[in-house]
């Protein structure tokens, strides 16, 4: 079986963003601020849990969200992270089939390319898991080459997730700043923000 090369950096993405769930201490508060000015901890959670796992295997199988995974409060359960961790594995395994790339995915009625959704999904997983992480005085772990494709899909993607106010605008960050600050800055985060 022929695994698409976008494959092993979503695997990556997903190992990154569940080491961040795993660091995240049981007693949080979920009312604390988060990089994501619309989201405190407890939502901040449950979009990234919610997009980044079952969404993520959804979209691989094209199939829509149960409205009960929609409605869920996975930061409030115990054992969360363990959970995130075991569906991210499912999610993985079902893009390492090679027809889950092929054709586009239907996001609300407009078909968006399978490998599009694929990039857009590692941002997600990546941005926000940073955000996670931020919010919980955790730290994400990004290698260079994660960073640069991050900082490629950022470009590619801006102007739409501006457009539905996903980014805020850009952040100057001198010219030596890492790959990974410059990724994170071009998609309006501040690379030193703390609550």
């Amino acid at each position: 079986m022929n695994v698409h090369p976008m494959h092993p950096f979503l695997a990556r993405a997903a190992t990154a963003a569940a080491g961040v769930a795993a660091a995240v201490p049981a007693d949080r508060p979920l009312d604390a601020p988060t990089p994501c000015t619309d989201f405190d901890t407890r939502a901040l959670i449950n979009h990234w849990v919610l997009y980044t796992s079952h969404g993520l295997e959804h979209r691989a199988r094209r199939t829509e969200l149960p409205k009960e995974l929609v409605d869920r409060d996975f930061a409030a359960e115990p054992g969360w992270s363990a959970d995130y961790a075991a569906q991210l594995e499912r999610a993985v395994a079902a893009w390492a089939d090679p027809a889950a790339w092929e054709g586009d995915v239907d996001l609300g009625g407009s078909p968006v390319p399978a490998v599009g959704i694929a990039r857009m999904l590692v941002l997600e997983l990546l941005l926000h898991g940073w955000d996670v992480a931020r919010a919980t005085g955790g730290e994400i772990a990004v290698d260079e080459e994660l960073a640069v494709l991050v900082a490629e899909i950022v470009a590619e993607n801006a102007e739409l997730y501006r457009q539905y106010e996903g980014f805020a605008g850009a952040v100057a960050l001198p010219d030596d700043a890492p790959a990974w600050h410059r990724a994170l800055a071009a998609s309006g985060r501040d690379p030193h923000w703390k609550g």
